[in-house]
C-alpha cells in the first residue's frame, strides 16, 4: 500500500471510500486528540492499488505510519479507537464533588462567588486512566 499525500487531481477517482476515526495520545506530553478521515481506495494506471487519507478536506499522511503530536512534535503517539479521548474529556468535566453535610444555607455568612475555573491541561494520565485496572 502506497500513499500520495498533496495530490488532489485523483480525488475523484476512488473506487470506494472508508470513514475511520481514531483517537490520539501524545507519550511525551500528554496532549489528547481526535481526528476522522475518508480513506479513498483508487488504482493506478499499472494496476496497483494505494490509498488516500483526506482530513478536513486535505490529503494527508497515513496517520497510521508516523503520527506527530499536534503539541510538542513528538513522535511517539498511542492510537486508539475512536472516542477514547473524548470520554476522559467527559470525566474530567463532570462534578465529582460530594453535597455538604448540614443546611444547604449557613445563616449569616456571606455569598463569595466561585472564582472561574482555567482550562485544564491534559496530561498523559488523564488520557490513560480508563485503562487502569481497578484493585479489587
Amino acid at each position: 500500500m502506497s500513499e500520495i499525500a498533496g495530490q488532489t487531481g485523483l480525488r475523484g477517482t476512488a473506487t470506494a471510500v472508508v470513514h475511520e476515526s481514531y483517537s490520539f495520545a501524545c507519550m511525551r506530553c500528554g496532549h489528547g486528540w481526535e481526528q476522522s478521515y475518508e480513506i479513498e481506495h483508487h488504482t493506478d494506471a499499472d494496476g496497483h492499488e494505494f490509498v488516500l487519507y483526506v482530513a478536513d478536506g486535505q490529503v494527508v499522511p497515513s496517520p497510521l505510519s508516523r503520527p506527530s503530536c499536534h503539541n510538542c512534535d513528538g513522535h511517539v503517539v498511542r492510537i486508539m479507537r475512536a472516542g477514547q479521548v473524548s470520554s476522559v474529556c467527559g470525566e474530567a468535566h463532570r462534578d465529582h464533588s460530594v453535597p455538604p453535610a448540614g443546611p444547604v444555607e449557613v445563616p449569616g455568612a456571606p455569598v463569595v462567588p466561585a472564582e472561574p475555573r482555567e482550562p485544564h491541561h491534559w496530561h498523559l494520565s488523564d488520557l490513560l486512566h480508563p485503562f487502569q485496572r481497578k484493585a479489587g
